[in-house]
């Protein structure tokens, strides 16, 4: 069975990424990209369906030890684990090189002290684990192919074949290293060049290294800033600038539940808000990037805007069941694709020219395009904002007029006004002040339930929202408001979990809530990272810290964070990780550094 998601290690080449357990194997692995099929799914499954583990030896009936310490080197994606056994200590360098060619995941046994047996299991599934490779040597490589796949095994320690997988036992003593290297290249074409470990090893630290120096965020909370930024670094896919929302799929929002989705894909949202936190820590080639990346996605095509596309910008993502995989923890269907990618959320138009203004204010250089699709984006909001939508938590029960989507076309339509008046855009300008405030006056009339004194999820409901929160921090009303503090204070009392972590919304257990499935959800970290923010906003600091060094509490060992915890199961759910977790730690921790409230 696969390990709890916070036993988790997240390597990656900002191509793809691994996920490596404490026992040192390897789970999840897509090659070659993020949203390519597994050649290692027993996350999602069990060993028959791919891993690759390498640890001290053990009895084949025993379960195998688990690394007794762990962490990465330095500022890096390089992750370390060693094991003391009653032969010695070992070390396991785990790292997947940044590439020009060939993907690769490298691991390097270093033995640290006595003489330790050491074991390599490989076991290559293709296609999320469903088709055994043909695997053989070619001129003294081991190769495992598959229709358009091969994958290359090296390393310099004698392997055999059992039970179809490739195995080496060997002993380490202090001082050995010995290397092991898989490598991906199409089955057409000629083999990938003969890795170099060591070299690709210095390469990495380098690269890591030299990228870490450009954060200008030196405060209180550098530790967990810096891991998340690296985080959100890895889960860029280089070659274009797309940002995925995580690197795996269908790991459960409730363990044993239905709610399992592809998060493999990059949506607006969480790569317009990406762009936001690596902004404003110095990152502006990343930044600009990702604004190439959105100009290529939407192309001519705004009034069609979906709210995720592929990391290439592909638009059709049509979503499929793997039955042959039993799912993380029995957590079934096991999904791929994502049929959210046809929905109409009009919050999108907001935070994409939020992320475009925010680009334009800290002078990322001029794109006449950007604003170009930004009067577009407006054009459209000024036909359809007044819609009813699916959300911003894609719901796939029926369409409503949720506050959160009308606050945001509201932004959209501010953030063009602003773009006009300073000189850098032409546009009807008294019309879409017009159109700024009535938008502003519906959401007041409509949103706002007066004797509650709490904004609502939706016109006309009583259920509350946690997107509610991001009403002060996008302008729309000031965090003095009463009807502000109103909607935290009652965010507070209905939605908070035993230990005060927020959800999302209501769910209703086995029966269907507004959201259109059954079951329930864990807390939804974003959410408790927003509450923070607010109550700094509101003046109430000392309690935003205390709440924010609370969420910093549940990020696992290597500083990783899910997209939720499950309060009962006092556990991380949902895939892993997740840049809709870190990036909101990054932004409350640059404004509590910016109010003073830390501790220490």
């Amino acid at each position: 069975m696969a390990g709890r998601i916070e036993d988790y290690a997240l390597i990656g080449d900002m191509q793809t990424a691994a996920l490596v357990c404490r026992d040192g194997t390897v789970d999840w692995l897509c090659l070659p990209r993020f949203d390519s099929h597994a050649i290692f799914a027993g996350l999602l499954g069990t060993e028959e369906h791919g891993f690759w583990r390498i640890g001290p030896a053990h009895a084949a009936d025993a379960t195998p030890p688990t690394a007794v310490r762990r962490s990465y080197r330095g500022d890096s994606l390089i992750l370390e684990s060693e094991w003391d056994t009653p032969r010695g200590t070992v070390r396991v360098i785990d790292f997947m090189p940044p590439r020009d060619g060939a993907p690769q995941l490298v691991r390097i046994v270093e033995g640290v002290s006595g003489r330790v047996p050491m074991r390599s299991a490989l076991r290559m599934r293709f296609s999320y684990g469903r088709v055994v490779p043909w695997v053989h040597k070619h001129e003294g490589r081991t190769v495992a192919v598959a229709g358009p796949d091969s994958v290359w095994f090296d390393t310099d320690a004698e392997t055999y074949g059992k039970s179809l997988t490739t195995y080496a036992d060997f002993t380490v003593a202090p001082g050995d290293r010995i290397a092991f290297t898989i490598s991906w290249e199409p089955s057409h074409k000629q083999p990938p060049p003969l890795p170099e470990p060591e070299q690709s090893l210095e390469a990495t630290e380098d690269f890591w290294r030299d990228w870490v120096e450009h954060c200008t965020y030196h405060g209180p909370y550098r530790e967990a800033v810096i891991r998340s930024l690296i985080t959100l670094k890895a889960l860029t896919y280089g070659p274009t600038g797309g940002i995925v929302a995580a690197p795996t799929t269908s790991l459960p929002e409730a363990v044993g539940g239905v709610r399992n989705w592809d998060y493999r894909y990059t949506w607006l949202r969480d790569a317009a808000i990406t762009l936001s936190s690596l902004l404003r820590t110095g990152y502006r080639e990343e930044a600009r990037a990702w604004r190439e990346w959105l100009l290529r996605a939407v192309a001519g095509d705004p009034e069609n805007l979906q709210i995720m596309y592929g990391i290439a910008g592909e638009r059709e993502l049509g979503e499929a069941e793997l039955d042959w995989l039993p799912g993380y923890e029995s957590s079934a269907p096991v999904r791929v694709g994502n049929g959210a990618a046809h929905q109409l959320q009009l919050d999108v138009y907001g935070e994409v020219t939020e992320a475009l203004h925010l680009a334009h204010m800290t002078g990322l250089a001029r794109n006449d395009y950007a604003s170009l699709l930004q009067l577009k984006l407006i054009r459209y909001l000024e036909q359809h904002w007044d819609e009813p939508d699916e959300g911003i938590w894609e719901v796939r029960g029926p369409r409503r007029h949720f506050v959160h989507s009308k606050v945001m076309a509201w932004v959209a339509v501010d953030r063009t006004i602003k773009l006009i008046e300073s000189g850098d855009a032409d546009g009807p300008l008294e019309k879409w002040r017009d159109l700024r405030d009535d938008i502003h006056r519906d959401v007041c009339e409509k949103g706002y339930d007066k004797e509650r004194n709490t904004f609502t999820q939706s016109y006309g409901s009583k259920e509350l929202d946690a997107s509610l929160l991001l009403i002060p921090q996008m302008g729309f009303l000031p965090p003095d408001d009463k009807r502000v503090i109103g909607t935290i204070e009652a965010i507070q009392r209905e939605l908070s979990t035993s230990d005060g972590f927020i959800l999302r919304y209501p769910t209703s257990g086995d029966s269907e809530g507004v959201d259109g499935l059954p079951g329930d959800e864990g807390a939804f970290l974003a959410c408790s990272f927003w509450m923070a923010d607010d109550l700094a906003m509101i003046g109430r600091v000392d309690e935003a810290r205390q709440l924010f060094e609370k969420l910093l509490s549940l990020r696992n060992d290597l500083g990783l964070l899910a997209e939720e915890w499950d309060p009962r199961l006092k556990r991380q759910v949902g895939n892993f990780p997740q840049a809709f977790s870190h990036v909101p730690l990054i932004d409350t921790a640059l404004r509590l550094t910016a109010s003073g409230a830390y501790g220490g």
